[in-house]
């Protein structure tokens, strides 16, 4: 049974800093593309950040480039998402999800596996 476990999410104040991790198993990790959405209430899932199998490339949303990093431990069976300079607009709950693919995808339909989600609050 694959699981995605989501975890790191709180809240914080604008300008500040939060590390989301997603723990896998039951997946052949390194097999898998890996992404970071987002779901704000009232708007559609968006895709905000994802890393190929390997981790040797990376893809994020305009809004957060520069300030979020995806990164990966295979070893680990976890991804991660550090943000900094968070502001209230990045407020959501993100889910992370797994992508039997060799490319880093931005389309949710895409992802074959996904976790319950964390919520993140940016408080102004």
């Amino acid at each position: 049974q694959v699981q995605l476990e989501e975890s790191g999410g709180g809240l914080v104040q604008a300008g500040g800093s939060l590390r989301l991790s997603c723990a896998a198993s039951g997946l052949p990790f390194s097999y898998y593309a890996m992404g970071w959405f987002r779901q704000a209430p009232g708007k559609e899932r968006e895709f905000v950040a994802g890393i190929s199998r390997s981790g040797g490339s990376t893809n994020y949303v305009d809004s957060v480039k520069g300030r979020f990093t995806i990164s990966r431990d295979n070893a680990k069976n976890t991804v991660y998402l550090q943000m900094n300079s968070l502001k209230p607009e990045d407020t959501a709950v993100y889910y992370c999800a797994a992508d039997r693919s060799a490319a880093v995808r931005a389309s949710a339909i895409a992802y074959d596996f996904w976790g319950q989600g964390t919520q993140v609050t940016v408080s102004s």
